[in-house]
């Protein structure tokens, strides 16, 4: 690993030095920790967790703030345990805004004290949740200076989900029509604004208070699930990709009806998770790629078109082109509410009880 560091002998001066562990800089941190699945208050602020050695190609990022995702909600309720319990107490949380504190040997990108935000991937084991976060190089990148740690820590992991469905399933192309349900919501929202950036043409389900955003965003058209009477009779003619992220029996129909041949069905509620977690890897798994496969064929067969369970992955290419439309101004999601770290169970608190209906970020 290379530190970066100042003698004080000779000031102003500037040395790299490699050191065999993390542990004689950094003793520990501060992290939230889940020691048991359950209701925001099982979350544990801790101080001295031990900080890992650095892998070659890994990152410790001295964060200065985390957002606070549905899924990080979920993860703390039991959803993934299959994955997750048999490594509790864990370290929940996948986004991040900080600096870089230091670095693997391999890593050829960064500098310590750089300022970047990232995303990790949402299986790993060892969250965002605290004050020095592990992450691989392919998942970070330079925070554009043009926005806040706070503003950009609510950004990679919905943004690379929308990516993963609009460029890496459907694979967009400027003309094209893209539906959105659920535009209000983070994931959705970036979807618009990355859709709107390929060129295409945008329609969006929303609640009424999110309208005014997503046309503001570049939609073309906003309807509001609450109050129209059918989007079915409202939204006219044909899509080339519609993005799910209710995942409704309701709205994935109307989503595959509203597709034409050739198009894409991309759901953010696939299965795979909840019936590993219900039947354990040996039979969850085949079962949920059973069932992908024959939904696969099924609208493959009745509608021509492709369908696809989407998820956040890593990706270099996306997070360089999410950190050129947050630079550019293109890509924003808004924050509601911003909470310290020790405020963290009341942070879920409010997610839960769905009094935050916005983004909400934890601050160190």
């Amino acid at each position: 690993m290379r530190i970066t560091g100042s003698f004080r002998g000779n000031p102003g001066s500037r040395s790299i030095f490699r050191l065999s562990s993390l542990r004689s800089i950094f003793t520990g941190c501060r992290a939230v920790m889940l020691p048991r699945f359950g209701g925001p208050e099982v979350l544990e602020l801790r101080e001295n967790v031990p900080v890992p050695n650095l892998n070659p190609n890994e990152v410790l990022v001295r964060a200065k703030a985390v957002s606070v995702n549905p899924l990080d909600c979920r993860i703390r309720a039991g959803y993934g345990r299959s994955v997750f319990q048999p490594h509790l107490p864990i370290i929940i949380g996948r986004d991040v805004s900080g600096e870089v504190a230091a670095i693997g040997n391999s890593v050829k990108s960064f500098r310590v004290g750089q300022e970047v935000f990232g995303a990790l991937h949402p299986t790993a084991l060892r969250g965002t949740y605290t004050d020095h976060a592990v992450l691989s190089e392919d998942e970070l990148v330079e925070k554009p200076a043009s926005v806040s740690h706070v503003e950009a820590s609510a950004v990679p992991f919905a943004a690379l989900t929308a990516w993963r469905a609009l460029k890496s399933n459907a694979r967009i192309l400027e003309g094209q029509r893209v539906l959105v349900f659920g535009g209000g919501g983070a994931v959705g929202f970036a979807a618009i604004q990355i859709a709107v950036a390929s060129g295409c043409h945008v329609t969006a389900s929303c609640v009424g208070q999110t309208r005014d955003r997503i046309l503001a965003a570049g939609a073309e058209q906003a309807v509001d699930y609450t109050t129209e009477v059918d989007i079915e009779v409202v939204v006219k003619g044909k899509f080339d990709a519609v993005l799910d992220t209710i995942g409704r029996p309701e709205t994935e129909r109307i989503g595959i009806n509203f597709l034409r041949k050739g198009g894409n069905y991309m759901t953010l509620q696939g299965e795979a998770a909840s019936l590993t977690d219900r039947y354990g890897f040996v039979i969850g798994l085949p079962l949920a790629t059973s069932l992908l496969a024959k939904k696969k064929i099924q609208y493959q067969y009745s509608h021509g078109i492709d369908y696809w369970w989407t998820y956040m992955r890593a990706d270099p290419e996306g997070l360089a082109e999410i950190q050129r439309l947050v630079r550019a101004g293109k890509l924003k999601i808004p924050v509601e509410k911003t909470f310290p770290i020790t405020e963290v169970v009341a942070a879920h608190e409010a997610k839960e009880k769905k009094e935050i209906p916005g983004k909400v970020v934890l601050e160190f």
